[in-house]
């Protein structure tokens, strides 16, 4: 009997056990291993810091993809992968093998490599990944900023950074935020026509911008490149995801920042029993920005390619579309849409960004 580990409970292995209760997978044991019982929603969660959603409106149980199949859910996470021994490693030391591997764990915050070049952010700052972590703590700082203003500072101005901080002061009007954005721009993966857009509603909600780099966080302030130091209460890590760091010594084929190269068919490039898609893996034959709209139709394509390799037949390439619709909430019930060099603001964009997220967490809610 062939074993296919599902390493992670990403969008795209979401969308396969979807399928296995209605499709099972003949002759073939699946496990899956994810530290947690359900997914969390990533683009609703500045809606949840805003308060438009509870945390039960942006989750995914796993529990009912599980009920009536053989799947065996491991809740653990990998600690190391050893390409050429086909094993996965996990936290409580024990080893998993496999005859197929598809990696789908979602984007990382690598605390150790951000503790190196910012000493003191491990211990003071809140990091938004695991996003369960942040899901967890966010009540608690909502609590805090009730009873006296606070000072944010977000550290990131890409998507992530801008909606979060246009969240918290929609959630906290008495809370001073600001969005260090580094050495990049506002919104820098955006056409210009975004930033503009993104950088009037930054002014319209008192967020000030800083393009400089933190160098250091410290109880009550972040020191910045300059050698000036920011008051602080809340130190927001919204910096983009990294590559597991359990990756660099598996064996496995990665690209310059450590993510999995993959070809066409969300295949590893040197070892064709290891598929991974999501923000954890980098296509070699098309270049593509590290995107939640990427990872989400990812999905059904791997669910199609697994089930071929596991069959014996072969893979079919996934060609992704060139352009992707992109929303961006604005803290109110507004938000900011664009397609390719197309961009449109208003509350009819976060209506469309709130009926699609809702959907998507609508047709996850039982398995097909």
């Amino acid at each position: 009997m062939k074993h296919l580990v599902m390493l992670g409970a990403g969008h795209a292995h979401v969308h396969m056990l979807s399928t296995l209760a209605s499709q099972a997978l003949a002759g073939v044991q699946v496990t899956l291993i994810a530290p947690y019982p359900r997914q969390l929603y990533s683009g609703m969660m500045p809606g949840f810091v805003a308060g438009h959603y509870a945390v039960e409106d942006c989750v995914i149980a796993l529990s009912p993809f599980l009920k009536n199949t053989s799947v065996t859910w491991l809740p653990r996470s990998a600690t190391a992968l050893d390409a050429q021994a086909r094993t996965v490693t996990l936290d409580d030391g024990s080893s998993v093998p496999y005859d197929v591997l598809s990696i789908n764990s979602g984007p990382v915050q690598d605390r150790q490599k951000i503790e190196q070049l910012m000493p003191g952010a491990r211990e003071h700052a809140l990091f938004v990944r695991p996003i369960e972590g942040f899901a967890a703590l966010w009540p608690q700082v909502l609590a805090m900023g009730q009873h006296k203003p606070l000072r944010f500072a977000v550290l990131g101005a890409g998507a992530a950074g801008f909606e979060l901080a246009c969240a918290i002061s929609h959630r906290l009007a008495n809370a001073s935020v600001t969005l260090v954005s580094g050495e990049a721009t506002v919104g820098a993966n955006y056409p210009l026509a975004v930033q503009t857009k993104m950088l009037r509603v930054l002014k319209k909600r008192h967020i000030t911008v800083l393009q400089e780099r933190a160098v250091a966080v410290a109880a009550g302030e972040i020191t910045l490149a300059s050698g000036a130091r920011l008051a602080c209460d809340v130190p927001l890590m919204a910096i983009g995801a990294h590559a597991p760091a359990w990756l660099r010594s598996s064996g496995l084929a990665l690209d310059e920042q450590g993510f999995v190269a993959v070809d066409a068919f969300q295949r590893s490039t040197s070892h064709a029993e290891v598929f991974a898609a999501g923000d954890v893996a980098t296509r070699q034959d098309v270049q593509l920005p590290r995107s939640g709209v990427y990872a989400v139709r990812a999905g059904p394509p791997l669910t199609k390619n697994l089930r071929a390799v596991l069959a014996g037949v072969a893979p079919s390439p996934y060609p992704p579309q060139r352009k992707t619709l992109n929303l961006l909430s604005c803290g109110d019930r507004t938000a900011i849409a664009s397609w390719g060099n197309w961009s449109a603001q208003g509350r009819w964009v976060w209506w469309l960004k709130n009926r699609i997220d809702r959907g998507f967490i609508q047709a996850y809610s039982r398995p097909a």
